[in-house]
């Protein structure tokens, strides 16, 4: 229901903003109306909704075959402060709620030996991130009512579904991840001048810096023996409203 109402949000947004974008009249900052958007503020606020994408990468000491990670659309919501730097460069805070599910599938040849049912195949991960990235977003020249940019940082997450610190591991089905990560993104969109507000979508590539696996304590795990690195990377789709 969320993801529906956020893509009808854009939809209705889009259909509205048409005949504005495209007219040849460049939208400005009408003081006496208090509608329009200006980049000429120090400090800016905004909101972004958006959706997620969320995947693993494995390194491995041997050679099995991949584990399979199944991936689900999920959620995300949170706030910006834009700080202009000068007409081409902002530094910009967006911390948010990112919600995100994934599945890992396991293959029979990391169990060799080893008695198992099909339940241990498959191992759940649910995460909330509190997620908090540093960018520095380059703009190009405002061509009319649009301006694309580029954007990249580096971003760190707290995740409140981490069950870090619980002593049950994956002999007892519990799959364990770290609480903290580390991140670097690189992205890109496009600002939209709109009379009463500057709409921006845009596309952002996320890759993890830190190994997030808690291993189990038999050193011989099927689950976690053969990782030898396991870090996010997704992308994010948002719509940001200033």
């Amino acid at each position: 229901m969320k993801y529906f109402l956020v893509l009808i949000s854009f939809l209705f947004i889009t259909q509205a903003s048409n005949a504005q974008l495209f007219k040849k009249e460049k939208v400005t900052y009408d003081a006496n109306q208090g509608r329009g958007t200006t980049d000429n503020d120090l400090l800016r606020w905004g909101y972004f909704l958006g959706f997620n994408n969320y995947d693993f990468n494995f390194d491995y000491n041997q050679d099995l075959r991949d584990i399979y990670v199944k991936r689900a659309p999920g959620f995300s919501v949170g706030l910006i402060g834009n700080l202009r730097i000068n007409k081409f460069i902002d530094l910009r805070l967006e911390p948010g709620l990112l919600i995100t599910t994934r599945e890992l599938y396991y293959s029979n040849s990391y169990f060799q030996g080893v008695a198992h049912t099909d339940s241990d195949l498959v191992r759940e991960v649910k995460s909330t991130y509190i997620h908090i990235p540093l960018l520095v977003k380059f703009s190009t020249k405002r061509i009319n009512n649009f301006k694309p940019f580029i954007v990249g940082g580096f971003s760190t997450a707290l995740n409140l579904s981490s069950n870090q610190d619980n002593p049950n591991d994956n002999s007892n089905g519990q799959f364990r991840t770290k609480k903290n990560s580390l991140f670097y993104e690189l992205g890109f969109g496009i600002d939209l001048y709109l009379y009463n507000f500057k709409f921006t979508p845009s596309i952002r590539g996320l890759f993890g810096i830190n190994d997030e696996l808690v291993r189990d304590k038999d050193s011989a795990s099927p689950w976690t023996s053969n990782i030898t690195n396991m870090k996010t990377r997704g992308v994010f789709i948002n719509f940001t409203f200033q």
